[in-house]
């Protein structure tokens, strides 16, 4: 009996495997078997990775925001919460991410907005005379 030659599908699919593991080292990219569990673990790992790095720059730029904030005012005791809490209240739009790069950027533009707020909620709270 003539010896049967196998079709390319299996090979087309292990092939496409062996690129995507081609530069992890050792094993992981060796074996079929070993190719297949380092493929799931990198898809899963860079999965998770994708929501953790967010969760990571907003925390970023929440610290870089909070130390520029408390820089502000030499006395006046103001903080990021403050800070956010005002901008809300002045129905002042501007996310994390452009403060943080105000603040890194161009610190007295970040000061004019904190002292016109503080200004305007000072201005609030001042008792009247008349």
């Amino acid at each position: 009996m003539t010896r049967v030659r196998r079709g390319y599908i299996a090979r087309r699919r292990r092939k496409k495997m062996r690129l995507f593991v081609s530069s992890f080292r050792g094993a992981h990219s060796k074996p079929i078997r070993i190719i297949a569990q380092q493929k799931i673990r990198a898809l899963f790992s860079a999965h998770r990775d994708r929501d953790k790095k967010k969760r990571d720059f907003r925390r970023l730029w929440i610290t870089r925001i909070n130390a520029a904030i408390r820089e502000t005012e030499k006395g006046v005791y103001y903080n990021y919460s403050k800070f956010i809490h005002d901008l809300y209240k002045r129905q002042l739009i501007l996310n994390r991410k452009i403060l943080a790069q105000i603040a890194i950027l161009n610190r007295n533009c970040l000061y004019s907005i904190s002292n016109e707020i503080i200004k305007k909620e000072d201005w609030k709270k001042a008792p009247e005379f008349f």
